[in-house]
């Protein structure tokens, strides 16, 4: 069954139901078509997430791989097949543990282009309880030294599937769909397991 976006938003992630072992995603586009699926792989000690074309695994994407294997503020690659390095993400640690969640972008080069923050510190606050799937999680992406957001993702209400949404509100050069698609995977599988 298809899943159509949100009027705005040009993906929608979806989390495969019924998967006992790892988590899985479907990515459709804004008409509903599916355009990836991810596959966070289960029983690593580093977290280690793949993003192909689909749900054969035949064509991969990206690979969204953590650099260390425990550790609050983890930096996680994004590569494409070949290695290719696209960008990184860093979770900031504390502040994401007690406060709001918050991410720092990396180019391929390991410059700091931006930062992905949660949206409503009172929302994020009340998601550390046990009702977390009551209080939809809302990022968005900025650019560094801008306040203007370039992109967003927003968590579909739903107590039963856990769903994103992944908004571009204009383009940048700095943060490329690849990244952002990978980033909000990320997010899916990362903050999904507080869900």
């Amino acid at each position: 069954m298809p899943i159509k976006a949100k009027p705005g938003e040009q993906y929608t992630i979806r989390r495969k139901v019924l998967k006992i072992f790892g988590a899985a995603f479907h990515i459709y586009d804004e008409n509903g078509s599916l355009v990836g699926y991810c596959k966070q792989k289960a029983f690593k000690l580093k977290e280690d997430i793949r993003l192909y074309t689909d749900e054969s695994m035949a064509d991969p994407l990206l690979t969204l791989a953590a650099r260390s294997i425990i550790d609050f503020g983890a930096t996680y690659d994004i590569t494409m097949p070949d290695g290719t390095q696209v960008g990184s993400l860093r979770r900031k640690g504390l502040k994401s543990t007690f406060l709001k969640d918050e991410w720092v972008i990396f180019d391929d080069q390991g410059t700091e282009i931006g930062m992905l923050k949660e949206k409503n510190l009172l929302m994020a606050i009340l998601r550390r309880g046990n009702a977390s799937a009551f209080f939809p999680q809302r990022f968005e992406f900025f650019k560094t030294g801008s306040d203007e957001p370039v992109a967003a993702i927003r968590q579909h209400f739903n107590i039963f599937v856990y769903r994103l949404g992944l908004s571009i509100l204009k383009d940048d050069e700095d943060l490329d769909e690849l990244l952002l698609l990978g980033a909000t995977c990320l997010i899916a599988a990362i903050e999904g397991r507080q869900s």
